[in-house]
């Protein structure tokens, strides 16, 4: 039986924000940010909430019609303008900006909010349009039974349609494996954050119908 798919709404706000707040809640990427448990349990979904307005008004959502699963997806131009919609790619300072203002919204005092937004703005491949895979989040009860996969697939199938590859940050080794079967190959580089955990960026060039087994 196949997975329900739909784009996700302003009313869908609420939901994301819980199913991402709790999928990551352990994640270690999140642990670095938030080290303190109990803080994060009652912090960590602000960082979440402000990843989903962002993809909200500038990217897309999908969630599994059950909703139990979501993905925040981003359409990345190239940085010399050829991208989908003709516009330049990311500037350093706007960067710069943004993660300050990620802080002040998330965690005024807590500096690893602006430094891990800092460090992945500036891992991002920036010399071919794509889209960007930024988040995934499945409900701790729903893992492993291939809900993630789908969300991605839905998306890689447009990639495949269009010619876009398609770009992401494994946060763990275990979600590498996940992405291997997708298609995605390891970029020959690891985001090493500073006293804290590694990720992995990830790369997938679209399927064309030669290529396609």
């Amino acid at each position: 039986m196949g997975v329900g798919i739909r784009a996700a709404g302003e009313d869908d706000r609420q939901l994301v924000v819980r199913l991402l707040d709790e999928a990551f809640q352990d994640d270690p990427v999140s642990g670095w940010v938030f080290p303190e448990r109990e803080y994060r349990r009652t912090t960590h979904h602000r960082l979440m909430a402000a990843f989903t307005d962002i993809v909200l008004a500038e990217g897309r959502i999908d969630v599994t019609e059950d909703g139990t699963a979501c993905a925040l997806w981003l359409s990345m131009p190239a940085a010399d303008g050829d991208g989908p919609d003709g516009r330049d790619g990311p500037d350093e300072g706007d960067e710069a900006d943004d993660a300050v203002r990620l802080r002040e919204s998330v965690d005024p005092a807590n500096a690893r909010v602006e430094e891990i937004a800092r460090l992945m703005a500036e891992s991002h491949p920036a010399d071919r349009a794509h889209e960007y895979l930024w988040m995934i989040g499945v409900a701790p009860a729903r893992q492993g039974e291939g809900l993630g996969s789908a969300l991605v697939q839905h998306v890689l199938d447009r990639c495949d349609r269009e010619g876009l590859p398609a770009y992401l940050e494994a946060s763990s080794e275990r979600s590498t494996k996940l992405y291997e079967r997708l298609g995605f190959t390891y970029a020959d580089r690891t985001l090493d954050i500073p006293d804290g955990p590694r990720m992995w960026p990830m790369w997938r060039e679209p399927v064309t119908g030669r290529d396609r087994p």
